[in-house]
């Protein structure tokens, strides 16, 4: 290719492609993003038999989920930064690789401690393919075109989502192949994208001299989010609120948090810069982003196991069930795609998806085990709407007001909120998941004169359990999923109000800022 030597280094090749080259492009990356998503659903219905087979307990139910949000959340700073000083491609490619082996060494575990290890190490391979997917687009295509592609991203969303639970189920339901196919699925997958990327992927890279990446700021932050998450999950249950472990741990988070602020302020390449970060537009997509991720992941992800412990459904069946959620993620994640490009305007519609995500939870804040499967997926279309209409279109806000040269950082710093909120409401949600069942279960034994094992919730096998007890199990686990969507709604509230305050913006044309607008200190305001 000549072309590239022809044109200023500055300048991305990505700018003269045509609608088809960018398809051709965006084929290998859609399919990593297929990948990375169908990491989590494909486990989402088959986590009840693959914890009740390892013997494990709700709050390692919670934690199989956990790690990889943990992780990648963790790791998607760093991936960004890296993302603004290397090949993008070759970041892209080392990220997939992880991923596989963190895939193969899920897939081998013996118990659910060693399925946790495994799924925190793939989610480092994770948290590089969600955040370099949306920082290579943005290098490719202009913010104003990036709209209908991002219907293209919710289609591969949706394809996921759905797919995902579904083919965890029927693994799941198959004797020859067993849960463990769950995580050896997605390796076939990952060796297509590698291939397809090295085929079609070729996106400017902007080197820059004596770089030094911050890895003191990214382990700091990496290190206070980790021990918030490990106390959220076990105050309340091993140990009380009011107790040395949580001023301990708390305390020591907050402290290494404040640290890492401080390194951030200092550093020559801080991994989330802090002058982009005190903008208008980034501060308050973070907080909506917070919100979403908090609300989305938090409340999602214990659909699977309200259909089939709630509900006694087959993994298969619940992942048929969860259909109307992915399905309102695929509608409106194209239609609003495509309105955003044609009108350059967005923030009507991050406010109208945050308005439909807290209706959806609102209705189903008050489901209990014998609701009307209408009615929950009802519920549930509604929170996909608002998932599509507003998850990729608060990167897109961001993305408009930072220069290219700073796009990496300024994406992944939002994934990274994302991803924090959404590990912040797994373990959260499901820690009170976890203790009011637990209550409930109790109460409900000693009232039928049953005696109590005690236990985190007892065993997710509720098939092995006497039928008299499994009614009690069930219901209480139906019963409490609502209390979980009623945190999920108030938290979609948090994410509303920060989107009201956005300020309005036209989406520029051009795939970088004009010069004068490039300087960190025009970023204020």
């Amino acid at each position: 290719m000549s072309a590239p030597t022809t044109r200023p280094a500055a300048t991305p090749a990505a700018e003269d492609m045509t609608h088809r080259q960018i398809l051709e492009a965006l084929s290998g990356l859609l399919l990593v993003l297929f990948v990375a998503l169908l990491s989590s659903t494909v486990v989402s219905t088959a986590l009840p038999k693959i914890i009740g087979a390892l013997e494990g307990s709700q709050t390692q139910y919670t934690w199989v989920v956990t790690a990889t949000l943990l992780t990648a959340t963790a790791t998607t700073p760093i991936w960004g930064k890296l993302a603004d000083l290397f090949s993008k491609k070759l970041l892209v490619q080392i990220a997939i690789v992880i991923f596989v082996l963190g895939s193969v060494i899920a897939g081998f575990s013996q118990s659910a401690g060693q399925l946790i290890s495994a799924r925190a190490f793939q989610g480092i391979g994770v948290g590089g393919l969600q955040a370099l997917v949306q920082v290579v687009i943005a290098a490719m295509i202009p913010p104003r075109e990036r709209g209908r592609y991002n219907g293209y991203l919710g289609g591969v969303m949706a394809l996921a989502t759905v797919g995902g639970p579904l083919l965890g189920g029927l693994i799941v339901d198959t004797s020859w192949l067993g849960w463990r196919w769950c995580f050896f699925v997605g390796v076939p997958f990952a060796v297509v994208a590698l291939i397809l990327l090295q085929l079609t992927l070729h996106v400017h890279t902007e080197r820059r001299e004596n770089v030094k990446i911050d890895y003191l700021g990214a382990g700091l932050i990496a290190a206070g989010v980790s021990i918030l998450l490990i106390w959220v999950s076990f105050v309340d249950g091993t140990f009380a609120w009011a107790s040395w472990q949580t001023y301990t741990m708390v305390g020591g988070a907050l402290l290494l948090l404040v640290l890492a602020v401080v390194v951030e302020k200092r550093a020559a390449e801080p991994v989330v810069p802090l002058e982009i970060v005190r903008e208008r537009t980034t501060a308050l997509s973070i907080v909506a982003s917070l919100a979403v991720g908090m609300a989305m992941f938090g409340g999602a992800v214990f659909l699977g196991q309200y259909f089939q412990i709630g509900r006694g459904y087959s993994p298969t069946e619940a992942g048929l069930l969860t259909i109307p959620l992915m399905a309102g993620v695929l509608i409106s994640s194209i239609i609003v795609g495509r309105i955003i490009t044609r009108t350059g305007t967005i923030k009507p519609y991050i406010i109208a998806g945050l308005v439909v995500l807290f209706a959806g939870f609102a209705l189903l804040s008050t489901i209990d085990h014998e609701t009307s499967l209408v009615f929950v997926g009802l519920g549930m279309l509604l929170v996909g709407l608002g998932v599509g209409a507003s998850m990729q279109n608060l990167v897109l806000a961001v993305q408009n007001t930072v220069p290219l040269r700073n796009i990496g950082a300024a994406s992944s710093t939002v994934a990274f909120f994302r991803s924090m909120g959404g590990a912040i409401g797994v373990s959260v949600l499901g820690a009170v998941l976890a203790r009011r069942v637990t209550d409930q279960i109790t109460r409900d034994l000693a009232s039928a004169g049953i005696p109590v094992s005690g236990g985190d919730g007892g065993s997710l096998n509720v098939a092995a359990l006497p039928e008299a007890v499994q009614h009690i199990v069930r219901a209480a686990y139906g019963d409490a999923t609502g209390h979980i969507f009623l945190i999920s709604a108030a938290i979609a509230v948090v994410g509303l109000v920060a989107a009201i305050f956005l300020p309005r913006a036209t989406l520029r044309t051009s795939l970088d800022l004009p010069a004068r607008d490039k300087e960190p200190a025009d970023l204020e305001g």
